[in-house]
Formats: C-alpha cells, structure tokens, sequence
C-alpha cells in the first residue's frame, strides 16, 4: 500500500481507495515521465476503481440535476414561450375589447399558451437526454485531455505505432499512466451500471458488449503489460466520443444547423479514428509485436506475458469490437442483415444519420429508447 502518500489520519484500510498501491523504485533507465514516481500493478488497484465509480456516480448526478437538466428546462421552456407567443401574433387573434374598453380574452387563445401533456413529455425527454449527454461529453472531454497527455509523454506514434512493442515489457508504471488506466477501467464499468439503470435502448446489447469487451481489454492489458497499446486506442476513441454527445446536446435544444455541423466533424473523426487508426494499431499488435519483442517474451517473473496467446487473444477481442457481432437486435438498425459488425454496424448507422441530413431532415438519434419510440408513433 502507498501508506507515504495517504495523510496520517486515514486508516490503513482505506489507502487504496484514496491512492495508488504498489509503489516502486524509479527505473534507472526510463524513455517517458521522468519525474514522476512508479508503481507496480496488482489487486488492490481495485480499491481505486471502486472509489472512481462512486465519485463518478456522485458527479454525474449533481452534474446533471443541477446544472445540466435546468439549463435544458430553461432553454426549452423559453423556446416553446417564443414560439408559442410568434403564433398567436401571426395568426392577429389578439385580445378584442367590448362596448366598455375592458379586454376579453377566449378560451381557445388562453389554451394555446398552456402546454399539452404530450408537449410536456417530450420536453421532459428532451432535458433528460440533454443531461445525459451532457455528462458524456464532459467527461470524455476531461479523459480525452488526460488521454492526450499521456500519450504525447510516451515515445509512441499513431501512424506508426512500433515503439509500442520497444522495450517490453514496460514495467514498473509511471504513475500518470496507472491512473489513466484505472480511471478508463472505473468509467466503463460505471457505464455497464447506468446501462442497466436507465430506460433502455434499441441498442442496449450492442452497447453492453462494447463496454463488457473494452473492460476485459483494459484489465487484461493491465496486468500483462500491453499498457501502451491500451494507452494508444482509448484515446483515439474517446475523440469521436466527444463530438457525438455534443451533436445530440444540439439536437435536444432545437440546434438543428449547429447539430448537423457537429455530426458532420464527428462522421469524419469516426471514419478515421475507428476505421483507420485503429486498424493500424491491431496491425501493429499483429506484425510489429512479433518483430519486436524478444524471443524471451513470456517471463512472468519480471512482468513479460507475451506470447502466441495472448497475442491472438488481443487481438481477437479488437477485432472484434471492428468486425463482427452476431445478434438478432441489430435487425432494426441496420437495414435487416443478420448481425454486423460493432464498428461497422456503428457506422452505418452514422451514415444513415448523414443521409437525413443531406435530404434535408436534420440529423436525428437512433439510440432512442422505447418510451421515445412510442411517443413517436402517437404525433
């Protein structure tokens, strides 16, 4: 436990949920974060996650509840205002007056200014999406940020990603990249909770599969040492991931030029981070790790779990979140092919998003969930 770092007053008990265990000698040789102190991996980095998803959970509902959902309820509210009031001067049924100058209003004109319950609803659907949105966009923004950091420390590149496999393995852990490991491990679980806790939608399964498999890659790598490569992907997906939230914020508010702009950055981050980048990072795992790593790649005693195995396993769980996905639900979306592809699947459904906007019809979510599908078929 990392008792040098945890105040006095903190039980032993509670240390690893305030820091990070296992801290170590500095190597003599390091090619990345110099000044940073080193730690090695092990189980009580679970306590920290644990603490991460509890600070999130708490984050993400002040977040939303207290700042997000009212700036929805007052920027939608005062739409509706406005555009309540332009019909009524447009269509001249203002107030008339009698013989004796007092005004009388009608019954019909009072009720225009009243909202519906079917209004209500989906002004009420509207400001919860925008939060949850919200808080997507703001965290990925944060760890994108951190993300960004990290791996310009690191002596790696995205086109040509070989220095990944330099040196393995790459052990002990500079303290900056431990944390970013575990606080991605902390939200994706965080994400498979608010998954299930939350109203449902079209792709619940297609989602849970992708958080499941991403935390299964993430712990996995943790403790075999692949950290750089881990390092390297998330922060090329959680780029596209900013971009997303933020369309649909727009979308929810009425900001349907601003919406379609943002989407049309974010189709072309989509298409490069996940179509092209990320496929030369599993090539890299593929041909560079083999090239690269020594003929000794499997020694557990000093940190080395390379191997044919792992290797392929690796690379099979990427390869899946790119390329298949077998299951009835994508029926729906995807134009009635039998099970597609994560990323793919993903994809075309971002280009039949692109689709309406070309036509005309605005960009609009197809990850809505049965409540706005029914809504839908009532209007």
């Amino acid at each position: 436990m990392n008792t040098a770092q945890a105040p006095e007053w903190l039980p032993s008990f509670f240390v690893p949920f305030f820091t990070l265990s296992y801290p170590t000698a500095k190597p003599i040789y390091t090619d990345s974060f110099h000044d940073s102190a080193y730690f090695s991996t092990g189980l009580l980095d679970g306590c920290l996650i644990i603490s991460y998803i509890a600070i999130m959970a708490i984050l993400r509902d002040f977040t939303r509840i207290r700042v997000l959902e009212p700036f929805a309820k007052w920027k939608l509210t005062r739409d509706w205002e406005r555009s309540r009031h332009h019909t009524i001067n447009g269509t001249g049924t203002s107030n008339r007056s009698t013989t004796n100058g007092h005004a009388v209003h009608s019954s019909k004109e009072n009720g225009s200014l009243s909202m519906s319950k079917k209004q209500a609803r989906k002004m009420h659907r509207s400001m919860l999406r925008f939060a949850e949105q919200g808080w997507s966009a703001i965290y990925y923004s944060i760890q994108f940020s951190c993300g960004v950091y990290v791996h310009c420390q690191l002596p790696t590149r995205v086109l040509n990603p070989t220095a990944l496999w330099l040196n393995y393995p790459q052990v002990p852990l500079a303290g900056p990249l431990k944390l970013y490991y575990i606080s991605q491990t902390a939200f994706y679980l965080h994400q498979i909770f608010i998954l299930n806790a939350e109203a449902r939608r079209k792709d619940h399964a297609q989602m849970m599969t992708h958080h499941v498999i991403t935390v299964i890659l993430l712990v996995a790598s943790y403790f075999t040492n692949y950290t750089r490569i881990g390092c390297l992907i998330a922060v090329m997906m959680d780029w596209c991931d900013i971009l997303l939230p933020i369309a649909k914020m727009l979308r929810y508010v009425g900001l349907y030029t601003l919406c379609d702009i943002t989407f049309a950055f974010f189709l072309l981050s989509w298409l490069i981070t996940r179509h092209v980048l990320f496929v030369i990072a599993i090539k890299s795992v593929w041909f560079d790790a083999v090239r690269l790593v020594p003929g000794n790649g499997w020694a557990p005693e000093r940190g080395a779990y390379f191997s044919d195995f792992t290797r392929k396993t690796f690379v099979s769980l990427l390869v899946f979140l790119e390329v298949k996905l077998d299951h009835n639900i994508y029926l729906c979306h995807v134009a009635k092919h039998n099970g597609k592809i994560l990323q793919v699947v993903w994809f075309w459904m971002i280009c039949r998003v692109a689709w309406r906007v070309l036509t005309g019809q605005g960009a609009s979510d197809d990850r809505s969930d049965e409540e706005d599908v029914v809504a839908n078929k009532d209007d």
